[in-house]
């Protein structure tokens, strides 16, 4: 009997072996066969960071703090006020390297990574023919959508430690290294320091994940990755300008962006959480948003690659 027949009588899918063959050679892997959601989900995340692609965005994330260490350290510390949010501290502490950098790579490039993930979350599989293969094993739809955001928001949380993480590193090793002395004027130790450092890492990971969802959005939209990636990545800066704008301040709260640099209020004594949980209410209401448009748009769509 031949393969289609003995799967047909078992009652699985009949998917032709030369196609499927086909299309795990244009994308480089077939869809797990059993396992459940748990199998396609660690799938995923493996394919992602198997990508050279993804390394290199990593690589130029982390490129932005040595940079910042390697030029105050040759050039010596900026003065008060000149320069991004918490330059002038790295000379006298080199946590705050993390910092700054994550001042730095917030407006544009975090979200231009984050674009480039979300944005391939579903176009990329169409537009390699490999995405009706996932959708007949073993999840439907809406899980497998519920899968491509979940890595999406894993590349979210790996971008910003990584900049936080190897500022810390960087920092360590060319500037002394003390108590932090924070915005109300007191200091906490090193220890605790690390930890409100990995905090705003967290807050900085959540504030990506409403662009997240508007790039799954956008992915569902076309069989042409660019296209989605470009989408998100202007609407991030679009947002920005916008947000930018006095005239238009009724409409600042609605942003995805609003709350991007509210991080520094976990520099404070005692640390004030009012704002993550604000932004994570906003970065919510955004997902939820797109995350039901890309779900209806999902779900009617002809998939026909």
């Amino acid at each position: 009997m031949s393969s289609p027949d003995a799967a047909a009588a078992a009652g699985e899918p009949a998917v032709a072996e030369p196609e499927a063959a086909a299309a795990a050679g244009r994308g480089g892997r077939m869809p797990p066969r059993g396992g459940g959601l748990g199998s396609l989900l660690g799938s995923e995340v493996v394919t992602l960071f198997r990508r050279r692609r993804t390394w290199a965005m990593i690589a130029a994330l982390a490129l932005i703090p040595i940079l910042i260490a390697i030029a105050i350290r040759i050039a010596g510390p900026a003065g008060p006020g000149r320069g991004p949010a918490f330059l002038d501290q790295v000379a006298g502490n080199g946590l705050f390297v993390g910092v700054t950098a994550l001042v730095v790579a917030t407006p544009l490039f975090l979200p231009l990574t984050v674009a480039v993930v979300a944005g391939d979350t579903i176009a990329g599989e169409a537009s390699l023919g490999t995405l009706r293969y996932l959708l007949i094993a073993p999840a439907g739809r809406i899980r497998l959508l519920l899968v491509k955001y979940a890595v999406a928001a894993t590349f979210c949380v790996a971008a910003a430690l990584t900049v936080i993480v190897v500022g810390s590193l960087i920092g360590w090793t060319l500037f002394p290294v003390g108590p932090i002395t924070l915005l109300s004027g007191g200091e906490v130790s090193v220890g605790e320091g690390l930890l409100r450092l990995l905090a705003i890492g967290g807050y900085v990971a959540v504030s990506m994940l409403g662009l997240s969802a508007i790039g799954l959005f956008a992915s569902t939209l076309t069989v042409v990755p660019v296209g989605a990636m470009a989408a998100t990545a202007i609407l991030a800066v679009v947002a920005q300008i916008v947000g930018a704008i006095p005239q238009l301040e009724w409409i600042h709260p609605w942003l995805f962006t609003d709350r991007w640099f509210d991080f520094a209020d976990l520099l404070r004594s005692p640390p004030s959480w009012d704002s993550f949980r604000e932004n994570l209410l906003l970065q919510a209401g955004w997902i939820a948003v797109f995350g039901a448009a890309a779900g209806s748009r999902l779900a009617t769509r002809d998939i026909l690659s």
